[in-house]
């Protein structure tokens, strides 16, 4: 390679960085801003009250959580508040990267990868969702109906977010699974026929899941398993419509020479 080959790769290389500095500065800007609008209002308290409900509700009348650090009642609310701000940024974060990779991809990419941010922002968000509306409120109960009277629960409440997180983490990952049937299948992985009939190791699978990730009771790991399963088969129904890369490579090509 000539000096002038190397400083032209090294040109390129450096632009790339810039481009990519430049990107996740406006991510984290946008995550930043929604923070402190979110702490000024309605406030750190507030959020971390919405996100605790599901638990005081099913907690004995008057009985609240408990913060065994010193700081706790301080960091816990702007954690939960921190966490509310990359949510709702979430859409902000993932154009940034769609619009760092974006002018290295081909035409059929490029129509594939806004339509799978979108959907992969929404289907997350709705798994955290479902978390919290369905699932918190099923479980909660469920423990609180075995606990013995003798015994008046007080959750710490930097267990309860780190439970929350991992819950939400989990929930939401499972809802991309259409996602991640659909990007095997365009990129040539897999076909749609082989999934199907990959289906029993799939629900093995989801159930091995559902058992490391959640709680020990089965209330929990039914309401994590059977979700995988549906979306998977929801996966399926997408992916029928979807051709391999290799096609619209070729079909992008013949478009080319014409």
């Amino acid at each position: 390679m000539s000096t002038q080959e190397q400083a032209e790769v090294s040109e390129t290389f450096m632009s790339h960085l810039i481009e990519l500095r430049t990107r996740v500065l406006y991510a984290v800007v946008a995550v930043v801003v929604v923070f402190v609008v979110l702490f000024t209002y309605p406030g750190a308290s507030v959020i971390y009250d919405l996100l605790a409900a599901p638990m005081l509700a099913s907690l004995p009348d008057g009985t609240r959580m408990i913060a065994t650090g010193v700081i706790t009642p301080f960091m816990v609310p702007v954690k939960v508040t921190m966490m509310a701000a990359f949510i709702v940024a979430l859409p902000v974060v993932l154009y940034q990267a769609w619009a760092f990779v974006a002018p290295g991809l081909y035409r059929h990419e490029q129509r594939l990868a806004l339509p799978l941010i979108v959907s992969s922002s929404l289907l997350f968000i709705s798994g955290m969702a479902f978390c919290y509306f369905v699932v918190f409120k099923t479980v909660f109960s469920f423990i609180a109906s075995f606990a013995p009277k003798s015994i008046t629960p007080a959750p710490d409440i930097e267990a309860y977010l780190s439970f929350v997180m991992t819950m939400f983490l989990a929930f939401g990952l499972t809802f991309e699974v259409p996602v991640a049937v659909v990007l095997l299948v365009r990129m040539g992985v897999v076909t749609v026929q082989k999934l199907k009939d990959a289906r029993g190791y799939v629900v093995v699978g989801a159930f091995i899941i559902a058992a490391v990730v959640t709680p020990p009771d089965v209330v929990s790991q039914f309401m994590l398993a059977v979700p995988i399963c549906v979306l998977y088969e929801v996966g399926l129904l997408v992916a029928r419509g979807i051709k391999p890369r290799a096609k619209d490579e070729e079909t992008d090509a013949a478009q080319d020479n014409k």
